[in-house]
């Protein structure tokens, strides 16, 4: 009789592990959605709420996953390599150190948000103009961290460019075309809406 007690112990505890793999009931389910948590800011000069299970999860993956921007790239996931890079309050940030719920009322810009009607962003058009990118993976990166610094010192010096691309990686380039397409960006911006850009090579220092 006794040496029978583990057997069904054992037989108990294995088919409540197997139950416990089972996919949720579904009031189970609508709980988990109700302890989810509000989270509302401006995204790309639009108020956006979207409900979020963790406000601790990185913004890179609220942008992505919830909301379906995907012209932010994640790659290193530490805050290193500069692809997920979006403007938060004008400043450049990566996306996947910022903290979802640290944007609450806060102003939110993406590489979605860039351009409108009138054409593209002049660091947009620099880039195309350009050709300063080859898979295009570190792209939006680039973009947005030059677009948050014109947005702060619409005339920067060599130096500052230097350092704003070196800030973001790119596995496949020399940098020569990206800081091009950089100065390039300083010159259409200078320049106005409705500014041609210049060909490739023109121009280049």
């Amino acid at each position: 009789m006794s040496g029978t007690a583990p057997a069904a112990h054992a037989e108990h505890t294995e088919h409540t592990e197997h139950t416990d793999t089972r996919h949720p009931h579904p009031h189970e389910t609508q709980a988990r959605k109700t302890m989810s948590v509000p989270l509302r800011f401006r995204l790309n000069e639009e108020d956006v709420e979207v409900h979020v299970q963790d406000p601790g999860a990185p913004l890179l993956d609220v942008l992505r996953h919830d909301l379906g921007l995907t012209g932010t790239k994640s790659g290193c996931e530490i805050g290193y390599c500069g692809a997920c890079t979006v403007i938060v309050d004008g400043e450049a940030v990566p996306s996947c150190l910022q903290m979802a719920g640290l944007v609450e009322g806060r102003d939110v810009r993406t590489v979605e948000g860039l351009g409108g009607p009138d054409g593209l962003d002049p660091v947009q058009r620099a880039f195309v103009d350009k050709a300063g990118f080859q898979c295009g993976f570190c792209t939006p990166g680039h973009i947005m961290a030059l677009r948050a610094l014109l947005d702060g010192d619409p005339e920067p010096g060599e130096e500052r460019l230097r350092e704003t691309v070196d800030g973001n990686y790119c596995r496949c380039t020399g940098y020569v075309k990206i800081l091009a397409a950089a100065r390039e960006a300083v010159a259409l911006e200078a320049a106005g809406p409705g500014a041609p850009g210049r060909a490739a090579g023109e121009g280049e220092r």
